[in-house]
């Protein structure tokens, strides 16, 4: 969450440019209002984000406009409605740009499917597919931009030992999930062994009726899960809101299906089963209550809301 301190901001506000010119002398750094925006509005991110600002000022209503004579007013009304042509425009190159990714979808095909052929040890690559940068350079080059970082020494996680026997690449989507950060959050211990059976992820693209996207997760026969693939849909739109038109900033999510997980007996990761002994205060007797309670896990993203 950003610093809201005016203090704080005043430090790391990064428009500021450190000097060590002392105060009235004359070698002071004279930057002239015109140079300012010259080179302002040659940066394509301002000029971005001046347009997303003008979006959201238009229909926002405030003491200033209404204050303005009808004459002024009318003409508003007119560049609402120009604004409005534009969000039209560009709610049509989102759906280009989806068509786009639908058609590039197909190209990637062949390479996923290699690899995916690779990592489940279908195939053996040729020495051509192998003429890549060994593992110990990269290392070595990443061990070279943390020195420069200056970041401090994190302890190795243990790696498991592998012989010149290993098939394919042994647990390969696990190890994505744990270094990408947004996956690694999800990922709770108890879902790794289930983890380690995941073969292949696919992204299928629908693009339209309705425009979105399906992931599918392959598994292979495992004793924890049924089910070979799991999926999870998404459904999106890329219109502008008839009642807040302005608002639009591109396609939006606005529905999720997952699926169900046929858990093989006492292997659902997401649900932990307690136990309470309970006792008759008058009788004397006891019983043992079990309640079922959800649990963290990254299955649950095969759950979601729907609505």
């Amino acid at each position: 969450m950003a610093d809201n301190d005016p203090q704080n901001n005043a430090e790391a506000d990064p428009e500021e440019v450190e000097t060590d010119v002392e105060e009235g002398s004359e070698d002071a750094p004279q930057t002239g209002s015109t140079d300012v925006a010259c080179e302002w509005m040659q940066n394509p991110f301002e000029l971005a984000a001046l347009q997303d600002k003008l979006g959201s000022i238009i229909g926002t209503p405030s003491t200033y406009i209404q204050s303005l004579p009808k004459c002024v007013k009318r003409r508003i009304k007119a560049l609402k409605k120009l604004q409005f042509e534009t969000t039209k425009i560009e709610s049509d190159f989102y759906e280009e740009l989806h068509s786009l990714e639908c058609k590039f979808a197909e190209k990637y095909a062949p390479f996923y499917d290699k690899r995916k052929d690779i990592v489940n040890a279908n195939v053996e690559p040729t020495d051509e597919e192998c003429d890549w940068s060994s593992d110990e350079e990269l290392a070595d080059d990443m061990r070279n931009k943390a020195a420069v970082e200056d970041k401090p020494e994190q302890k190795e996680p243990e790696v498991e030992v592998l012989d010149e026997n290993t098939k394919g690449i042994p647990h390969f989507w696990l190890t994505v999930f744990k270094n990408v950060d947004i996956l690694s959050e999800m990922v709770q211990e108890h879902d790794e062994p289930i983890l380690q059976h995941l073969i292949d992820i696919k992204c299928v693209f629908s693009e339209k009726d309705p425009m979105g996207f399906t992931l599918q997760f392959y598994f292979e026969p495992n004793d924890f899960i049924k089910n070979s693939v799991l999926t999870k849909k998404y459904i999106m739109k890329s219109e502008p809101d008839v009642n807040d038109p302005f608002s639009f900033e591109g396609p939006e999510i606005i529905k999720c299906v997952g699926c169900p997980i046929e858990w093989k007996k006492g292997k659902d990761v997401t649900v932990k089963v307690l136990k309470k002994k309970l006792k008759h205060k008058g009788r004397g007797t006891t019983r043992t209550v079990t309640k079922t309670v959800e649990i963290d896990s990254f299955f649950n993203f095969f759950n979601p809301p729907t609505g």
